[in-house]
């Protein structure tokens, strides 16, 4: 094919492609690679199936559909001028069309034409442009699909099966001269609806009420239902052939009529240009870089204590998969959130692959290995961490609570909540983000508005949430950027924009100065609380969790000593002295006397009843406090009988008996069958080694530069394999080509002839060759050396040197000259 001849299918169009852009295609549209095709013609083929074009659509903007919509109802093919007339108009319209929207469409075609280009879905010059033909069939108008232009079929399909009496009829009405060759009717009424002087002309004869109806056809859906005996206003249209007949009951406004009423415009408004994110507000850069870390540091804090809320084992997992609504209540309560800010961090712990079910026969959630490795990071690197799981996640906690296509409810941790499209929203929107100025907080409805002009498609999908997808998973977006430190108070901070555009290293040195340094010191008051004045360091922070109870959280975290939490830390093996020191270490205020007092006081009643397995039993060295417990009321559940002066016994376990004691005002302690103290530190489970969710793609990955290339010259060689001219053999009678794209057959004998003379003059030729595994194959090959019954080749077809059995080449055929064949 010559350079200048115009490509008459769109194989042809491809072959024509350099390496550079066949490479485009195929990154632009990954499924077209998996396989990899065998040559162009088969390339051509997979880009026209239903479900590739389906996929491509998807992926356009709206300026680009709309250019696709325009050459769905426009000729097949249509010249650019044709195009560009429907996207802007033919001018006549009284200055509806503005003169900014025709420029703005007239820069931006190129632009819309060179993607689709690209995409395979358009082909041609611009002087024969064609629309793939499945891009056509899902485009174009049909009463099951209206078209997305809101036009109907042309005259010609309308009037297609119509009787020539009736077509008779309709020439009469409208003032055209007859004709008995239906061709010539259908066309000289196709004339009639696109001159715009004639047109203009029967439609000022028009009663009034027959414009109203046009008016409300005209924009689409362009289909009406009629009664058996119509209105005179639709008996003056139908008559005219301005509305045709689909069936006995609905009528169609043909196209070419619906254009004359639209001055030409296949949109009502065609979107050349992208709509802007407005700004909602601006603010100091560094007001959001200080606001986003103080939200980061809430989430880490958040993060750690939901997992040490699970330390020793969490929720039961449900039968069906995730955490149940109970579960779900009981853990936003502990964190002082609302459930569905509850759902997020405990589906950001589970992306993050700290959190995941232990495996054992009574499944529950638990912490990971990874958790504890993730503790020992510094803030920063923690946070970075949780960023870089929360980014990729197809998870949406924003569906937990909501219904599944079945109408079943969805769990947080539910086997439901993953949604391809979560990543490539989530990222976009952060883009959006980022293309503002600093300290720039975006208005949401703009952000929702670009986001939908990015991919119409996409975000009119129908789904079991809504029907736009796409926009509550932005709004999504929005809310939990601002819950993890990536934005601050609405724009997107610093740190954020580093670990977009530089990496984790980058984002956690900007964020390390924004975070409080741990503290080494409380303020002990008299009201028997402690003032952590920030965060705290691990261990401090450990130990005071055992000592005493968190009573508020903020700025600052009060702490508050109860007779209860004392006896948690002398349980876990702390002595009265220990945390008499452990106080004065660590308070920039003198111990107060009721604290003193509270330790002392604990420690002294502590461990004077001892509990054991009897089934369970009290002992205690004075008999008046066991006469004490057995004159309680409160006691008669218990079941208690004296065995001897310092010991009772009881039908409860010990746990039980335990509890029951305590609540009773008493400070018993657990021993051991040996009669030591027993000492209960929480104890850590752990799940098994876990790695995290994998997110699940939208579609085949993205391949990289590697493996396009190998790609591109692989479908390059394969289409030279079968593509190249062969030179018919003539010796015995015999023929090396057979049919399109069979295998060349020649003689034993014939094949080694060829291939050595071949080796001699360095040319190449064309064989079929069966593979070990029995799989056919045509090749392109040079042959350098034959010898011992194999053929050493450079293979075309793989681009690389290759050895062949001479057994198992099924034939052979020279390769014609330049202006053979």
């Amino acid at each position: 094919m010559g350079t200048t001849t115009p490509p008459r299918t769109l194989a042809e169009a491809l072959r024509a492609r350099g390496d550079e852009s066949l490479a485009g295609l195929l990154r632009a549209r990954p499924d077209l690679l998996n396989p990899v095709p065998n040559d162009i013609t088969q390339l051509a083929t997979r880009a026209g199936t239903r479900a590739s074009v389906v996929r491509a659509l998807e992926h356009l903007d709206r300026f680009a559909l709309q250019t696709a919509e325009a050459l769905a109802v426009a000729p097949d093919p249509a010249p650019y001028d044709t195009l560009l007339s429907l996207l802007t108009g033919d001018g006549l319209d009284d200055g509806e069309q503005r003169d900014d929207v025709g420029a703005a469409v007239t820069a931006a075609l190129p632009g819309a034409l060179a993607t689709l280009r690209e995409q395979a879905l358009v082909w041609g010059e611009d002087e024969r442009l064609r629309l793939v033909r499945t891009a056509r069939e899902l485009l174009a108008p049909s009463p099951q699909h209206p078209s997305p232009t809101g036009l109907g079929p042309t005259v010609a399909e309308a009037t297609a099966g119509m009787s020539p009496g009736r077509l008779q009829e309709i020439l009469a009405a409208a003032g055209l001269p007859a004709t008995h060759d239906p061709v010539s009717a259908v066309a000289a009424l196709s004339s009639l609806f696109t001159d715009r002087t004639r047109m203009a002309e029967l439609l000022d004869t028009a009663p009034v009420e027959a414009l109203s109806v046009l008016d409300r056809l005209v924009w689409g859906p362009p289909y009406g239902e009629v009664t058996p005996n119509p209105t005179p206003p639709v008996k003056w249209l139908r008559d005219r052939g301005l509305l045709l007949p689909v069936s006995t009951r609905t009528v169609v406004l043909p196209r070419e009529a619906a254009l004359h009423l639209r001055a030409g415009r296949a949109h009502r408004v065609p979107e050349p240009v992208p709509p802007v994110v407005a700004a909602a507000a601006e603010r100091d850069p560094q007001a959001v870089d200080r606001a986003a870390a103080g939200q980061a540091f809430t989430a880490l804090s958040t993060v750690e204590e939901l997992l040490k809320l699970w330390n020793g084992g969490g929720p039961a997992i449900l039968r069906a998969g995730g955490l149940s609504v109970r579960e779900l209540k009981r853990t936003a309560t502990a964190l002082d959130v609302t459930e569905p800010v509850a759902a997020f961090w405990v589906e950001l712990a589970y992306a993050a692959g700290l959190l995941a079910t232990d495996g054992e026969s009574d499944e529950r959630y638990a912490p990971t290995p990874a958790y504890d490795e993730w503790l020992d990071l510094s803030a920063q690197d923690r946070w970075t961490h949780l960023a870089t799981a929360w980014l990729p996640a197809t998870r949406v906690p924003g569906l937990v609570g909501g219904q599944d296509a079945k109408g079943r409810a969805l769990s947080a941790l539910g086997p439901e909540l993953d949604r391809s499209a979560a990543p490539e929203v989530r990222r976009r929107v952060l883009a959006l983000f980022a293309e503002l100025p600093p300290g720039t907080a975006p208005d949401p409805e703009t952000l929702l508005r670009r986001l939908r002009w990015e991919r119409p498609l996409r975000s009119a999908t129908p789904s079991a949430e809504g029907t736009d997808l796409r926009s509550r998973l932005a709004l999504w977006t929005l809310n939990e950027a601002e819950l993890l430190g990536i934005t601050g108070r609405g724009a997107l901070s610093a740190q954020a924009r580093a670990l977009l555009n530089e990496g984790e290293d980058a984002a956690a040195a900007l964020l390390a100065p924004l975070l409080p340094e741990p503290l080494d010191h409380v303020l002990l008051q008299a009201d028997l609380t402690a003032v952590a004045p920030g965060p705290l360091e691990r261990p401090l922070a450990e130990t005071l969790s055992v000592l005493a109870d968190v009573e508020s959280k903020g700025g600052a975290t009060v702490y508050r000593f109860t007779p209860g939490s004392v006896r948690r830390a002398l349980d876990a093996g702390q002595a009265a002295a220990d945390l008499h020191a452990f106080l004065a270490a660590h308070s920039r205020t003198p111990v107060p006397q009721p604290l003193s007092y509270l330790i002392d006081d604990v420690a002294r009643r502590h461990g004077h009843l001892r509990i054991g397995a009897a089934s369970a039993y009290v002992r205690c060295d004075d008999e008046a406090v066991l006469n004490e417990i057995l004159a309680d009321r409160r006691s008669t559940g218990l079941r208690l009988r004296r065995l001897a002066p310092t010991v009772l016994a009881s039908q409860a376990d010990p746990g039980s008996l335990l509890e029951a004691l305590r609540e009773m005002g008493y400070a018993p302690a657990a021993e051991s069958a040996e009669g030591d103290v027993l000492i209960t530190r929480a104890g850590a489970r752990r799940t098994p080694p876990r790695t995290p969710p994998t997110p699940v793609p939208e579609g085949p990955p993205v391949p990289d530069a590697t493996l396009l290339g190998a790609a591109v010259r692989a479908i390059r060689a394969g289409d030279t394999a079968a593509t190249v001219v062969r030179k018919e053999s003539t010796e015995a009678g015999t023929s090396s080509t057979t049919a399109s794209g069979a295998l060349p057959r020649t003689t034993s004998a014939e094949t080694l002839a060829t291939v050595q003379a071949a080796a001699m003059t360095g040319s190449a030729v064309w064989i079929g060759y069966v593979n070990a595994e029995g799989a056919a194959s045509q090749r392109v090959i040079a042959p350098v050396r034959v010898e011992g019954g194999f053929v050493t080749a450079f293979d075309h077809t793989a681009d690389e040197v290759r050895t062949f059995a001479l057994h198992r080449i099924t034939g052979v055929a020279e390769l014609a000259e330049d202006g053979e064949g």
